[in-house]
């Protein structure tokens, strides 16, 4: 299964990843993430800038900036491919994966890995879920996740299983 999911180019090279990741956030033309400006910035160039980094062209910032910064892939050594894959792994995992096994399966050191996956979880903590079918409503027999497959029954599908799946469905990338 890992293994089939990880061809993607996008987990293979650092490139595709980071342009990858740009087409996404990036919808309408670079944002400055400092001054919010929109389209006023440069691909900055030469033989120790690091690729993907951009300079803001308003005249009140001019701060570098990449396509990482705002995110949970801000200031890690991490290759941010090892990152995209390893936010895929845990996404689309039914019952969640251990810091040991991304890992292994990443070959990276157990504490990087651990480091990587609590990133990971602590940016998914942060959302609040809207009760589905609106305030004070019920669901009946309505099939959330696979992780509420078997619930049919007029309470609230409120347990902490259905709330990460859902968690995990409204925040991954793909």
């Amino acid at each position: 299964m890992a293994k089939g999911l990880l061809s993607n180019p996008i987990f293979q090279d650092e490139t595709k990843a980071r342009e990858w990741l740009e087409a996404r956030i990036w919808k309408d033309g670079r944002v400055c993430p400092h001054c919010g400006v929109v389209g006023e910035s440069t691909l900055m160039q030469g033989k120790t800038t690091r690729p993907g980094l951009y300079q803001c062209n308003a005249k009140e910032c001019r701060q570098p900036f990449t396509v990482t910064v705002g995110t949970l892939y801000e200031r890690s050594k991490i290759p941010l491919h090892k990152w995209l894959a390893a936010t895929q792994l845990l996404m689309s995992s039914k019952k969640g994966m251990s810091a040991l096994q991304i890992g292994r399966m990443l070959g990276i050191s157990p504490k990087s890995s651990w480091f990587l996956m609590h990133r990971i979880r602590e940016s998914l903590r942060g959302t609040d879920l809207e009760p589905m079918g609106g305030e004070g409503k019920w669901l009946r027999q309505t099939r959330l996740s696979s992780a509420a497959k078997s619930a049919t029954s007029t309470s609230a599908f409120a347990t902490r299983r259905t709330s990460e799946a859902l968690a995990r469905k409204r925040c991954s990338l793909w």
